[in-house]
């Protein structure tokens, strides 16, 4: 069986790393356009999980608080 939660945890940490180096990573002056390409795209990819994420959270009757927290980090 999926352990929903602790893959929303994973995610979480994810994304809490991705807001602290996306934004150093973009502030650097010397990043290329292939740089912020490829940067763009991972950020899409992990968007697109963590939708899939909280759909699944919601079709296996998670409770209200656990499908807030993968609304949170969608919306991030």
């Amino acid at each position: 069986m999926t352990d929903w939660v602790a893959i929303l945890k994973e995610q979480s940490a994810t994304g809490d790393q991705m807001g602290r180096e996306v934004p150093q990573m973009l502030a650097n002056p010397d990043i290329s356009e292939a740089q912020v390409k490829t940067l763009f795209s991972a950020l899409e990819k992990q968007a697109e999980f963590v939708e899939k994420l909280r759909m699944a959270l919601e079709k296996f009757g998670h409770d209200f608080s656990i499908i807030k927290a993968a609304e949170r980090l969608e919306e991030r």
